[in-house]
């Protein structure tokens, strides 16, 4: 048996070729339903991680995904989402697969074998960012490259990964390791190893976004209005909070150039559009710090 998890054959699914439509799924969805109890296992590493990435963003750093394969084209999905979720630069939380984006359609053989190649991707770093190297089997030689260079430049290092066993594991410098036991197709770490790498990958970017202010209560109050859907959910999220008329919230947002925070610290601070930019940058965009002056004045 191969000490890599996801390599190994799963004991409940050598028949899944004979089996019906309905008990293929079934099957599936089966094995689907252990992966939320395999990333909870990590929740204090998760944990961690979210307060370390926090920590960097306040320091103006920024998070790269390393990753070959599905792990590089989840880290460059969850990395694009960012922009228009949170309104932070492009630069802000980047995505690095291995081959470049022509891996992202197709596969680039070899490629995560190259030690050298790692090293080369991960210059783009700083000592203030962070570098979040995933793979399910933890053992690509282009994450061990670009761990070395990481650890050169004295960048944070966290590994996502879902064997123990894996060399990325003694590399980094935290791990996030969610084990979810054999793929249900041995071998295809697209699947629940994917998905546990897409659910820890969600809970690293929101909640280190939730740390540095970019979300109200659970409202996100930081979105981009760039279409009509946008711009709806951004009257309705001024309305919420300031407690007014969602004709009242679409006339303030007009007049802030469609800034949620921005109208919101008008309508309830009373401030005009200038005063209120202002305040809310010396809170440093926290918006809950803001009004929470309000609530105690």
């Amino acid at each position: 048996m191969s000490d890599i998890i996801t390599e190994s054959r799963n004991e409940n699914t050598k028949d899944i070729d004979i089996l019906s439509t309905i008990e293929m799924v079934r099957k599936m969805n089966e094995e689907d339903k252990l992966v939320a109890l395999a990333v909870e296992e990590e929740l204090d590493n998760i944990a961690a991680a979210v307060d370390l990435i926090a920590k960097q963003f306040l320091k103006g750093g920024r998070l790269f995904y390393f990753g070959a394969g599905t792990s590089g084209r989840l880290g460059i999905l969850d990395a694009s989402e960012c922009p228009p979720t949170f309104s932070v630069s492009d630069d802000m939380v980047q995505g690095i697969i291995c081959g470049g984006d022509r891996a992202l359609r197709k596969s680039v053989e070899g490629a995560e074998d190259d030690f050298d190649l790692g090293r080369k991707d991960a210059e783009v770093l700083t000592d203030n960012d962070i570098a979040v190297v995933i793979s399910a089997s933890g053992n690509p030689k282009y994450l061990l490259g670009v761990l070395s260079k990481a650890d050169e430049i004295g960048t944070k290092t966290i590994a996502v990964t879902c064997n123990p066993k894996g060399r990325i594991y003694d590399e980094a410098g935290l791990v996030i390791c969610a084990e979810v036991g054999p793929e249900v197709i041995a071998g295809s770490s697209r699947l629940k190893a994917g998905t546990a790498q897409k659910m820890i990958l969600n809970m690293l970017t929101t909640g280190a976004m939730i740390k540095i202010g970019k979300t109200y209560e659970n409202f996100m109050i930081d979105l981009q209005p760039v279409n009509e859907k946008l711009k709806d959910r951004a009257i309705r999220i001024v309305a919420q909070i300031a407690d007014v008329s969602h004709s009242d919230a679409l006339a303030t947002l007009l007049r802030t150039n469609w800034e949620i925070k921005t109208a919101i610290v008008s309508l309830v601070m009373g401030y005009d559009t200038e005063k209120a930019r202002e305040e809310l940058k010396k809170h440093r965009g926290v918006l809950r710090k803001l009004l929470n002056q309000k609530v105690e004045a």
